[in-house]
Protein backbone atom coordinates (compact mmCIF):
# COMPACT_ATOMS: atom_id res chain seq x y z
CA UNK A 1 0.00 0.00 0.00
CA UNK A 2 3.07 2.23 0.75
CA UNK A 3 4.48 1.89 -2.75
CA UNK A 4 1.15 2.32 -4.31
CA UNK A 5 1.02 5.68 -2.64
CA UNK A 6 3.79 6.72 -3.37
CA UNK A 7 3.51 5.64 -7.39
CA UNK A 8 0.14 7.92 -6.90
CA UNK A 9 1.96 11.17 -5.44
CA UNK A 10 4.82 10.78 -8.06
CA UNK A 11 2.14 9.95 -11.03
CA UNK A 12 0.33 13.24 -9.56
CA UNK A 13 3.92 15.14 -9.37
CA UNK A 14 4.20 14.54 -13.30
CA UNK A 15 0.78 15.15 -14.42
CA UNK A 16 1.19 19.06 -12.83
CA UNK A 17 4.67 18.98 -14.94
CA UNK A 18 2.20 18.04 -17.76
CA UNK A 19 1.20 20.41 -20.65
CA UNK A 20 -1.02 18.45 -22.24
CA UNK A 21 -2.84 17.58 -18.91
CA UNK A 22 -2.65 21.44 -17.71
CA UNK A 23 -4.34 22.37 -21.03
CA UNK A 24 -7.22 19.86 -21.11
CA UNK A 25 -8.12 19.63 -17.68
CA UNK A 26 -7.42 23.36 -16.36
CA UNK A 27 -6.96 25.71 -18.88
CA UNK A 28 -9.14 24.98 -22.19
CA UNK A 29 -12.33 23.82 -20.07
CA UNK A 30 -12.02 26.92 -17.30
CA UNK A 31 -11.58 29.07 -20.40
CA UNK A 32 -14.79 27.64 -22.18
CA UNK A 33 -16.62 28.03 -18.50
CA UNK A 34 -15.83 31.82 -18.63
CA UNK A 35 -16.09 32.54 -22.03
CA UNK A 36 -19.46 30.88 -22.66
CA UNK A 37 -20.89 30.85 -19.31
CA UNK A 38 -22.02 34.51 -19.58
CA UNK A 39 -23.37 33.35 -23.22
CA UNK A 40 -25.41 30.74 -22.70
CA UNK A 41 -27.12 32.50 -19.98
CA UNK A 42 -27.64 35.41 -21.25
CA UNK A 43 -29.45 33.95 -24.74
CA UNK A 44 -31.00 30.66 -22.55
CA UNK A 45 -31.40 32.12 -19.21
CA UNK A 46 -33.47 29.44 -17.93
CA UNK A 47 -29.76 27.50 -18.43
CA UNK A 48 -29.02 29.24 -15.25
CA UNK A 49 -30.51 26.04 -13.71
CA UNK A 50 -28.19 23.60 -15.50
CA UNK A 51 -25.18 25.67 -16.28
CA UNK A 52 -23.12 23.59 -13.34
CA UNK A 53 -23.75 20.71 -14.63
CA UNK A 54 -23.07 21.34 -18.51
CA UNK A 55 -19.58 23.13 -17.83
CA UNK A 56 -18.90 20.35 -15.81
CA UNK A 57 -19.49 17.74 -18.56
CA UNK A 58 -17.48 19.69 -21.12
CA UNK A 59 -14.30 19.53 -18.89
CA UNK A 60 -14.75 16.17 -17.88
CA UNK A 61 -15.36 15.10 -20.86
CA UNK A 62 -11.83 16.97 -22.18
CA UNK A 63 -9.67 15.94 -19.87
CA UNK A 64 -10.64 12.22 -19.65
CA UNK A 65 -10.92 11.61 -23.79
CA UNK A 66 -8.29 14.48 -24.49
CA UNK A 67 -6.05 14.79 -21.34
CA UNK A 68 -5.40 11.13 -20.30
CA UNK A 69 -4.92 9.02 -23.10
CA UNK A 70 -1.48 10.66 -24.60
CA UNK A 71 -0.18 10.05 -21.38
CA UNK A 72 -0.99 6.42 -21.05
CA UNK A 73 0.49 6.19 -24.34
CA UNK A 74 3.84 7.92 -23.33
CA UNK A 75 3.98 4.83 -20.28
CA UNK A 76 2.71 1.78 -22.61
CA UNK A 77 4.04 2.68 -25.89
CA UNK A 78 7.52 3.18 -24.68
CA UNK A 79 10.34 1.22 -22.79
CA UNK A 80 8.38 2.55 -19.62
CA UNK A 81 6.64 -0.58 -20.30
CA UNK A 82 9.97 -2.29 -19.96
CA UNK A 83 10.88 -0.90 -16.89
CA UNK A 84 7.78 -1.93 -15.28
CA UNK A 85 8.26 -5.78 -16.41
CA UNK A 86 11.94 -5.84 -15.45
CA UNK A 87 11.24 -4.87 -11.71
CA UNK A 88 8.14 -6.81 -11.46
CA UNK A 89 5.63 -3.90 -11.50
CA UNK A 90 2.34 -5.08 -12.27
CA UNK A 91 1.32 -3.16 -15.55
CA UNK A 92 -2.05 -2.21 -14.38
CA UNK A 93 -0.37 -0.06 -11.69
CA UNK A 94 0.45 2.56 -14.28
CA UNK A 95 -2.98 2.41 -14.98
CA UNK A 96 -4.50 3.13 -11.84
CA UNK A 97 -2.61 5.63 -10.84
CA UNK A 98 -2.74 7.74 -13.77
CA UNK A 99 -6.24 7.53 -13.80
CA UNK A 100 -6.37 8.29 -10.25
CA UNK A 101 -4.04 11.64 -10.73
CA UNK A 102 -6.54 12.57 -13.54
CA UNK A 103 -9.82 11.98 -11.32
CA UNK A 104 -7.67 14.30 -9.05
CA UNK A 105 -7.20 17.41 -11.29
CA UNK A 106 -10.66 16.93 -12.58
CA UNK A 107 -12.45 17.36 -9.55
CA UNK A 108 -10.50 20.13 -8.57
CA UNK A 109 -11.25 21.75 -12.26
CA UNK A 110 -15.34 20.76 -11.15
CA UNK A 111 -14.88 22.21 -8.28
CA UNK A 112 -13.77 25.46 -9.38
CA UNK A 113 -16.85 25.78 -11.76
CA UNK A 114 -19.06 24.82 -9.14
CA UNK A 115 -17.87 27.77 -6.24
CA UNK A 116 -17.25 30.33 -9.77
CA UNK A 117 -20.76 29.62 -11.88
CA UNK A 118 -22.77 31.01 -8.94
CA UNK A 119 -20.43 34.16 -8.29
CA UNK A 120 -20.48 35.19 -12.19
CA UNK A 121 -23.04 33.76 -13.70
CA UNK A 122 -25.60 33.55 -11.19
CA UNK A 123 -25.70 29.34 -11.66
CA UNK A 124 -28.27 27.82 -9.12
CA UNK A 125 -26.56 25.34 -7.46
CA UNK A 126 -27.53 21.73 -7.27
CA UNK A 127 -30.53 21.28 -4.21
CA UNK A 128 -29.13 17.87 -3.19
CA UNK A 129 -25.30 18.23 -3.07
CA UNK A 130 -24.03 14.88 -1.57
CA UNK A 131 -25.84 13.43 -4.59
CA UNK A 132 -24.68 15.88 -6.60
CA UNK A 133 -21.20 14.75 -6.23
CA UNK A 134 -21.50 11.31 -6.00
CA UNK A 135 -23.01 11.49 -9.64
CA UNK A 136 -19.68 13.73 -10.37
CA UNK A 137 -17.65 11.41 -8.75
CA UNK A 138 -19.62 8.29 -11.39
CA UNK A 139 -19.17 10.25 -14.44
CA UNK A 140 -15.86 11.08 -14.11
CA UNK A 141 -14.60 7.23 -13.15
CA UNK A 142 -16.48 6.35 -16.29
CA UNK A 143 -15.33 9.01 -18.76
CA UNK A 144 -11.88 7.92 -17.22
CA UNK A 145 -12.27 4.09 -18.17
CA UNK A 146 -13.34 5.44 -22.04
CA UNK A 147 -10.15 7.13 -22.00
CA UNK A 148 -7.73 4.77 -21.17
CA UNK A 149 -9.10 2.12 -23.72
CA UNK A 150 -8.46 4.88 -26.06
CA UNK A 151 -4.83 5.73 -24.76
CA UNK A 152 -4.01 1.73 -24.70
CA UNK A 153 -5.60 0.84 -27.77
CA UNK A 154 -4.13 3.71 -30.23
CA UNK A 155 -0.44 3.37 -30.52
CA UNK A 156 0.39 6.58 -32.83
CA UNK A 157 0.12 10.23 -31.02
CA UNK A 158 -1.61 11.76 -34.55
CA UNK A 159 -4.13 8.97 -34.94
CA UNK A 160 -5.17 8.82 -31.10
CA UNK A 161 -5.39 12.88 -31.02
CA UNK A 162 -7.92 12.16 -34.66
CA UNK A 163 -9.90 9.34 -32.27
CA UNK A 164 -10.09 11.33 -29.46
CA UNK A 165 -11.72 14.20 -31.28
CA UNK A 166 -13.89 12.06 -33.08
CA UNK A 167 -15.04 10.76 -29.46
CA UNK A 168 -15.13 14.05 -27.50
CA UNK A 169 -16.89 15.91 -30.36
CA UNK A 170 -20.58 14.42 -30.82
CA UNK A 171 -19.96 13.53 -27.06
CA UNK A 172 -20.56 17.48 -26.45
CA UNK A 173 -22.45 18.23 -28.88
CA UNK A 174 -25.07 15.32 -28.48
CA UNK A 175 -25.15 15.35 -24.94
CA UNK A 176 -27.75 18.22 -24.38
CA UNK A 177 -25.59 20.21 -22.60
CA UNK A 178 -25.18 22.80 -25.49
CA UNK A 179 -28.80 23.45 -26.37
CA UNK A 180 -32.13 21.01 -25.16
CA UNK A 181 -31.78 17.70 -26.87
CA UNK A 182 -35.40 17.82 -28.07
CA UNK A 183 -34.28 20.40 -30.88
CA UNK A 184 -31.77 17.55 -32.29
CA UNK A 185 -33.35 15.28 -34.95
CA UNK A 186 -34.08 11.95 -33.38
CA UNK A 187 -31.38 10.11 -34.71
CA UNK A 188 -29.18 12.26 -33.82
CA UNK A 189 -30.51 12.13 -30.26
CA UNK A 190 -30.07 8.41 -30.13
CA UNK A 191 -26.61 8.43 -31.19
CA UNK A 192 -26.00 11.42 -28.27
CA UNK A 193 -27.14 8.36 -26.04
CA UNK A 194 -24.75 6.30 -26.83
CA UNK A 195 -21.81 8.55 -24.96
CA UNK A 196 -21.57 8.72 -21.60
CA UNK A 197 -21.91 12.79 -21.55
CA UNK A 198 -25.75 12.83 -22.42
CA UNK A 199 -26.03 9.86 -19.04
CA UNK A 200 -23.97 11.52 -16.78
CA UNK A 201 -25.62 14.98 -17.11
CA UNK A 202 -29.25 14.08 -16.75
CA UNK A 203 -27.64 12.12 -13.23
CA UNK A 204 -26.21 15.78 -12.26
CA UNK A 205 -29.32 17.92 -12.81
CA UNK A 206 -31.76 18.00 -9.65
CA UNK A 207 -33.39 15.11 -9.32
CA UNK A 208 -32.01 12.85 -11.86
CA UNK A 209 -30.45 10.61 -9.78
CA UNK A 210 -32.24 7.23 -10.56
CA UNK A 211 -31.59 4.37 -11.98
CA UNK A 212 -32.98 4.97 -15.35
CA UNK A 213 -30.15 7.22 -15.64
CA UNK A 214 -27.12 5.38 -13.79
CA UNK A 215 -27.63 2.02 -15.51
CA UNK A 216 -25.98 2.96 -18.50
CA UNK A 217 -23.13 4.06 -17.11
CA UNK A 218 -22.02 1.43 -14.73
CA UNK A 219 -22.64 -0.96 -17.68
CA UNK A 220 -19.42 1.17 -19.76
CA UNK A 221 -17.60 1.07 -16.61
CA UNK A 222 -17.90 -2.49 -16.14
CA UNK A 223 -17.24 -3.05 -19.85
CA UNK A 224 -14.46 -0.71 -20.27
CA UNK A 225 -12.56 -2.19 -17.00
CA UNK A 226 -13.46 -5.77 -18.98
CA UNK A 227 -11.70 -4.32 -21.88
CA UNK A 228 -8.48 -2.37 -19.69
CA UNK A 229 -8.08 -6.22 -18.48
CA UNK A 230 -7.68 -7.46 -21.43
CA UNK A 231 -5.28 -5.27 -23.39
CA UNK A 232 -3.59 -5.07 -20.56
CA UNK A 233 -2.60 -8.90 -20.60
CA UNK A 234 -1.75 -8.73 -23.84
CA UNK A 235 0.79 -6.22 -23.34
CA UNK A 236 1.70 -8.37 -20.84
CA UNK A 237 2.60 -10.66 -23.53
CA UNK A 238 4.52 -8.57 -25.67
Amino acid sequence: MRAFLYGVALQWKLDIRSKSLLVTCYIVPLTFFLLMGGIFTSVMPEMKGTLISSMIVMGVSMGAFIGLPPSLIETYGSDIKKVYKANGVPLYLGLVTMVISAFVHLMIMCIIIFLLAPILFEAALPTNLPLFFLALAIYVIVSLSIGSILGLVVKNQAKLTMIAQLVFLPCIMLSGIMFPIELLPKTFEIIGEIFPASWGYKLMIDGGFRLENLWYLLLVFVAAIIVCGILLKKQKSK
